[in-house]
């Protein structure tokens, strides 16, 4: 998530928008990018009340779109820039993960110890990907729907941007009253961890699963 709104914060800064740089966001510190509700109160709330799912934010980089050098093409390469540096980091797990692998079969009195941090790189994995393909879905004010507005027609995009004033509550009712629709977004993300495994999974240690 820190990784995520990072790359958000760089790509502002780079498109001529130096708010969260300003800010103190342009940073890789995780206090800076801690939301007291969405970081740590809501996901405590949800776990405690068994909602039947789990759910939690960063705080959003601070962008103002006024000062990409171009609007649309600043808006969407911000937006994905959070996505591409969690595809990014699934790959680098994902050869971590084969790495740890390698090094258990060549040194076997440290299977178990490698075999706990196997099983951080496979969550390191399976979370970037969630994180990636889940910010993709264009409900507001998720990153896809960023892009998503700039599809439409002019006049069906500024109707669609009204729902941005309704904050995390689209999503949030949509992940009470139908969470299987959000698997149909994340189903990209199952083929990719099957395919991440399909390369390295035969370097599994022991628990990694």
């Amino acid at each position: 998530m820190v990784a995520h709104e990072y790359a958000h914060a760089e790509a502002a800064y780079r498109q001529g928008d130096d708010t969260a740089y300003m800010l103190g966001r342009l940073t890789l510190n995780p206090l800076k990018h801690i939301d007291p509700i969405m970081t740590v109160l809501l996901p405590v709330i949800l776990w405690v009340s068994n909602a039947g799912f789990l759910f939690g934010a960063a705080k959003p980089v601070p962008v103002n779109p006024r000062k990409y050098r171009t609007f649309v093409r600043g808006d969407v390469i911000v937006s994905l820039a959070g996505i591409v540096v969690n595809l990014a980091l699934f790959v680098v797990f994902t050869g971590l993960f084969g790495a740890v692998g390698l090094i258990g079969q060549h040194v076997p009195s440290l299977a178990g110890s490698l075999g706990i941090l196997q099983e951080m790189t496979y969550q390191g994995m399976r979370l970037n990907l969630v994180l990636a393909f889940f910010n993709l879905i264009p409900i507001p004010p998720l990153d896809g729907s960023h892009v998503f507005y700039h599809l439409l027609p002019p006049g069906w995009g500024l109707k669609y941007r009204e729902f941005y004033a309704l904050g995390m509550l689209p999503l949030l009712l949509i992940l009470w009253l139908a969470p299987g629709a959000i698997n149909v977004f994340l189903w990209p993300a199952y083929q990719l961890m099957n395919l991440g495994l399909a390369v390295v999974g035969g370097l599994r240690i022991g628990a990694a699963s």
